[in-house]
């Protein structure tokens, strides 16, 4: 089949997954819970795509004070610095063909529920790493020069935000789009989040700008759970990708670890009567946003109620009202924290990033100091 490396696809009849598409994690702010990196990974690891092309490693992005480099030990126990570098890997565009067509729809028998085509896992590259800190715009012209290099055509921006939702819902997967035409083919809608940004959005920016269609996936992690790993947010990511990608991502452990992960939470926030108040509450809101016959108007009313429960007997909702979450945290109890990351970024749960959804389920009863998007 005959190569391209044709970029200008605004007009693409072909579904999004078949062309050359390059996935974006960037651990950090876009990056709650580790849930999109570690989702990435997955996907890395199910197609091989462990074939380095560009390691990103220039001083001029990091700020080393900010992501430290490590000290690892080498070859007969020599020690040597591994320094901060994003890494995009995959079959350069001289070894493997751009796939024009879908091939034959078939479903996953260890996956109910989800399918895929055919193995994409050549036409399909990964970006990881953790975000810049300095120099987005020469950041974001580089990765993107490279996907015109490989011939990429479509970029998917994963990440994961902290939200106002419960941990005993299952983790809603937030799809956005700038293009009309993956809009179309996906039946999604475009973002209407207005605030601060991370790096995935200027890559997103640059690529459209070139004539690449860009995608972007987004989970959303209860922020009163928001420690690291929150396998229940990869798991959801990952049947997402598995669909979009068109490849198939093995479960792993990751259904029994997100089975896990759910009742340790359950049974720390049943220690704290405050907290299990507040969660009950966000899984009333949940379920009433997704019923046939949810309004706005009784959305309201559930609000208003579970204020007046609380007053008198408990502390409204605010500042003050869920003084901890799980870790010990001081924190505000509708997401408007800020937090270390494990790579040692603030995480602001009330801003996320710009291609990022807004957590659509409890906005509606927007509480004192929900969620900006």
């Amino acid at each position: 089949m005959a190569r391209s490396t044709v970029t200008d696809h605004s007009e693409a009849t072909t579904p999004f997954a078949r062309g050359r598409l390059l996935v974006v994690a960037l651990l950090g702010w876009n990056d709650a819970g580790d849930a999109a990196s570690s989702a990435v990974r997955s996907l890395q690891e199910a197609i091989g795509a462990d074939r380095l092309i560009a390691d990103i490693d220039d001083e001029s992005f990091f700020d080393y004070s900010i992501h430290r480099p490590v000290m690892k030990a080498g070859v007969e126990g020599i020690r040597k610095i591994q320094w901060p570098s994003v890494a995009f890997s995959g079959i350069p565009l001289r070894e493997a063909s751009v796939a024009d067509a879908p091939a034959e729809t078939t479903e996953l028998a260890a996956d109910a529920g989800l399918s895929v085509s055919s193995d994409n896992g050549e036409n399909v590259f990964v970006l990881i790493g953790p975000e810049p800190t300095l120099r987005w715009r020469s950041f974001t012209k580089h990765v993107v020069d490279l996907c015109e290099r490989e011939g990429i055509t479509r970029i998917v921006l994963v990440g994961a935000l902290l939200a106002d939702v419960p941990h005993t819902r299952p983790i809603t997967i937030f799809m956005s789009s700038d293009d009309a035409v993956v809009r179309e083919e996906l039946d999604i809608d475009r973002s209407e989040y207005e605030g601060p940004t991370g790096v995935l959005s200027a890559i997103g920016e640059e690529a459209r700008s070139r004539g690449m269609l860009v995608l972007s996936l987004w989970a959303s992690v209860p922020h009163y759970a928001h420690h690291s790993p929150s396998p229940k947010a990869t798991l959801a990511l990952v049947d997402r990708l598995t669909e979009i990608v068109d490849v198939s991502i093995p479960h792993g452990e990751l259904v029994t670890e997100s089975a896990e992960w759910e009742a340790e939470v359950t049974e720390a926030t049943a220690q704290d009567e405050e907290i299990a108040q507040y969660v009950g509450y966000l899984e009333r809101t949940r379920d009433m946003v997704e019923a046939p016959e949810a309004s706005g108007e009784a959305i309201a009313q559930e609000f208003e109620r579970f204020l007046e429960q609380a007053a008198g007997k408990k502390p409204q909702p605010g500042p003050g009202a869920f003084p901890t979450d799980l870790s010990g945290t001081a924190q505000r109890p509708m997401g408007g924290d800020r937090r270390v990351t494990p790579e040692g970024d603030d995480q602001d749960a009330d801003a996320s990033e710009s291609e990022s959804p807004a957590a659509e389920e409890t906005e509606a009863p927007e509480a004192p100091e929900g969620s900006e998007d």
